[in-house]
């Protein structure tokens, strides 16, 4: 491992500082950012991350139809199952992973390029509680076509070090028809996003050390000053703290997030789990 780097500033945003709305007794939902009724001047956006909310939503509830243009919005799966649907594809319970929308589980991403605009509803047809994240960035352009992509991220391999979710379009901002077809990331394996912006995700046991490479190694625009975002879903097990880059004073428990500022591509984030159980930690690097 390597040593920590001291240029690298980190401010803690501690889970009881979020917003937080229930709404009719089937959603709960924290906000890290600035959302719907919850508004705090300081927390609108850090680089392109726009919103990052934490939900539960009861058994046999969800989001009815609603639409959404101009941000990239993707759901990413901690427990339970959620269900898609949208004015673009096809109707159905279940499908392929891809472009066709399926009842999503543990370690699956959903991924919208809402665009010119697009309508679609994700509810929970199960019989237990679903607690996902939903994640919304801001496109490098907007006007872009209405895009789907749902891919599957194994646990097996979050355990063994960092994996790439997302990374950007390889074509960048002037790409073209074709190219946004072909939709191929920067990253192998990572789904792609019109934004200059890297996700990451990990599940670290008690005592683990991990490092994530800012800018997810290679792809990134902005190759100085990143803005990059950690945060540490809340599960019902409890007991999860992750130290950031070997300071005492940077330890996050669950439902906890760190805005770290001052990072350069290539730099290496440092994670210690130092709590009684697995510790999964999203990181969300950006512009």
């Amino acid at each position: 491992m390597s040593k920590p780097l001291p240029h690298i500033k980190i401010a803690l945003r501690r889970s009881a500082d979020r917003g937080y709305a229930e709404h009719g007794g089937w959603l709960k939902s924290h906000h890290t950012f600035s959302f719907a009724s919850y508004f705090d001047h300081r927390f609108t956006q850090f680089g392109s991350l726009r919103v990052l909310n934490e939900d539960r939503v009861a058994a046999r509830n969800g989001f009815p139809t609603h639409p959404h243009r101009d941000a990239e919005i993707f759901s990413y799966i901690l427990s339970g199952e959620l269900t898609h649907r949208d004015s673009m594809i096809k109707r159905g319970a279940e499908g392929p992973q891809g472009n066709e929308f399926y009842r999503m589980k543990r370690g699956d991403v959903q991924f919208t390029t809402g665009g010119t605009g697009i309508a679609h509803s994700e509810v929970n047809e199960s019989n237990k509680e679903v607690h996902f994240l939903q994640i919304w960035a801001l496109p490098w352009k907007r006007g872009l076509v209405p895009r789907y992509h749902t891919k599957s991220f194994a646990d097996e391999e979050k355990k063994k070090g960092f994996v790439t979710i997302l990374s950007p379009l390889r074509a960048g901002v002037a790409a073209s028809a074709a190219q946004e077809e072909e939709a191929e990331p920067v990253l192998e394996g990572s789904i792609p996003i019109h934004a200059d912006f890297v996700m990451g995700a990990g599940i670290l046991a008690p005592e683990k050390l991990f490092e994530w490479r800012i800018g997810g190694g290679e792809g990134v625009v902005q190759t100085r000053k990143r803005n990059v975002y950690v945060h540490l879903p809340a599960s019902k097990k409890g007991g999860a703290k992750v130290e950031l880059n070997g300071r005492e004073d940077t330890v996050l428990e669950e439902g906890d997030g760190a805005f770290v500022t001052g990072a350069s591509v290539g730099d290496l984030l440092r994670f210690k789990s130092i709590g009684n159980n697995e510790a999964e930690v999203v990181v969300l690097d950006s512009d």
